[in-house]
């Protein structure tokens, strides 16, 4: 019923993709979108950070201070709402996992196990704008595009090589094949978590695009900085070095588009998220499992009037007992929102501040979220004796949590055509993301809610 659901709601949104103002759409023109996932806005000023790409290209360009996220911090909704211009609570990517009322059961939407791009992005993106110009597209392992019908030239962001070769266009592995790039070595890469080889996969894939096909725009997700940052922490040596090799890749995607494009092309370097070190778990199932709103067996959770999923450092509470919800929600609110390491308790009524759905209109939303204090994450776990406990033996790295936190926020760096050299654009909303972007193309994306990004934009913009 949920896939019936979201498909009419595409429909709809499909049949009121925004036109292109008078401008002309820039078909000689390429644009590129490179997302460093968790490259923290801190990093950028840190010393330690090897990043003379990113600093080199923001000198030459435009550099924001800080970019909010939107609320989940977390990687999915976040590259949704890069390329929508709209929050979570409108693009309907309310995070990387949420609970299915109905069954009981947690649904992961990171990394494509289950739907489709038409199935669970209700809005109109820029690329599907952009194609609807008649403009070329290209994604490589952007979120939430699995089976997107506007992009020309893609592969998922899945765990899965047979998702990954399923869904990837069938040209463009052809194409790798052909010139021995090693995309069937994906899934056992994605296995052993080594994200360093699948994003060097990643820029070989994005360097034949760009030189095959020439796109005019074209999305380019980077993972290793975030993989790393989750297993040893931010600001870490291990980190350090994955940050340092992310710049040298996003050093050569820009020396390409120079040397190829020159004149032509306008670059975006952005993030989804920042990230903190974490010492600290809250396990909110123990808690609930304690007051006697669920059970588990063995470790799996069964029979739950109540139920948390961890969002990082963000924590979605659902009440599956609708004819007790307002009691078992101002119950849950009171003692979730009292444990060690909660920030802040939030019910529905508080969710349009943090751009988050309503559960009455969508029913993956959440009845409440929890955000976590710095240093602190969620888990699942509803075994146990203790609800707050410490991580074993080394420090780890999350995200997740309200985005107002300080080291939650991405960064954003613009350069090339349209964009005014020593920008500062101080504090920005990744809503903004999109229509600038759009702008960038000569295209004008409407029904948003980010604006264009001016202060970034010199005459010569389109």
């Amino acid at each position: 019923m949920i896939k019936i659901i979201f498909g009419v709601l595409l429909t709809v949104a499909a049949a009121s993709v925004p036109r292109a103002s008078a401008i002309e759409p820039a078909s000689d023109r390429i644009v590129v979108m490179i997302s460093v996932d968790g490259l923290a806005h801190f990093y950028f000023d840190d010393p330690k950070a090897a990043m003379p790409n990113i600093r080199a290209i923001a000198a030459e360009g435009a550099r924001a201070k800080t970019m909010k996220a939107s609320m989940p911090t977390v990687t999915w909704p976040n590259h949704t709402t890069l390329v929508t211009g709209v929050s979570p609570a409108r693009h309907g990517v309310v995070g990387n996992h949420f609970l299915d009322r109905e069954t009981g059961k947690v649904v992961a939407l990171i990394c494509d196990p289950v739907y489709d791009k038409d199935e669970i992005v209700k809005v109109p993106t820029v690329y599907d704008l952009a194609k609807a110009q008649g403009l070329k597209t290209a994604a490589i392992v952007w979120p939430a595009t699995r089976g997107a019908k506007s992009l020309d030239w893609t592969v998922p962001d899945a765990l899965d090589d047979e998702v990954f070769q399923k869904y990837g266009t069938p040209s463009l592995l052809a194409e790798c094949k052909a010139a021995g790039i090693p995309y069937e070595r994906y899934g056992e890469w994605a296995k052993r978590g080594n994200g360093n080889a699948r994003d060097d996969l990643y820029i070989q894939m994005f360097d034949l695009v760009l030189k095959q096909h020439r796109p005019n725009l074209a999305l380019l997700h980077l993972l290793d900085v975030d993989h790393v940052e989750h297993g040893h922490g931010p600001q870490s040596p291990e980190a350090y070095e994955a940050v340092a090799a992310a710049d040298a890749r996003v050093g050569h995607v820009w020396e390409k588009l120079k040397s190829d494009f020159a004149g032509k092309a306008t670059l975006f370097i952005v993030s989804d998220h920042g990230f903190v070190p974490v010492r600290q778990l809250i396990l909110p199932n123990v808690a609930l499992r304690k007051a006697g709103l669920l059970d588990v067996k063995g470790l799996k959770i069964v029979d739950a009037k109540v139920r948390a999923t961890s969002e990082g450092g963000g924590c979605f509470v659902y009440i599956l007992d609708a004819a007790h919800h307002d009691e078992l929600l101002a119950k849950a609110t009171e003692f979730l929102g009292g444990l060690e390491g909660v920030a802040e308790a939030i019910p529905a009524s508080g969710f349009k501040r943090l751009g988050m759905a309503d559960p009455r209109q969508d029913p993956h939303a959440p009845d409440l979220v929890l955000s976590a204090k710095s240093g602190y994450m969620f888990t699942e776990n509803g075994a146990g004796d203790l609800a707050v406990t410490s991580v074993a033996a080394k420090q780890i790295g999350a995200h997740g949590a309200d985005p107002e936190l300080p080291e939650m926020r991405a960064t954003f760096v613009a350069w090339g055509v349209g964009i005014r050299p020593g920008a500062q654009l101080g504090d920005i909303d990744n809503r903004d993301v999109a229509p600038t972007v759009a702008h960038a193309l000569g295209l004008n994306m409407t029904d948003v809610e980010g604006k264009v990004l001016d202060a970034a934009l010199n005459d010569s913009a389109p």
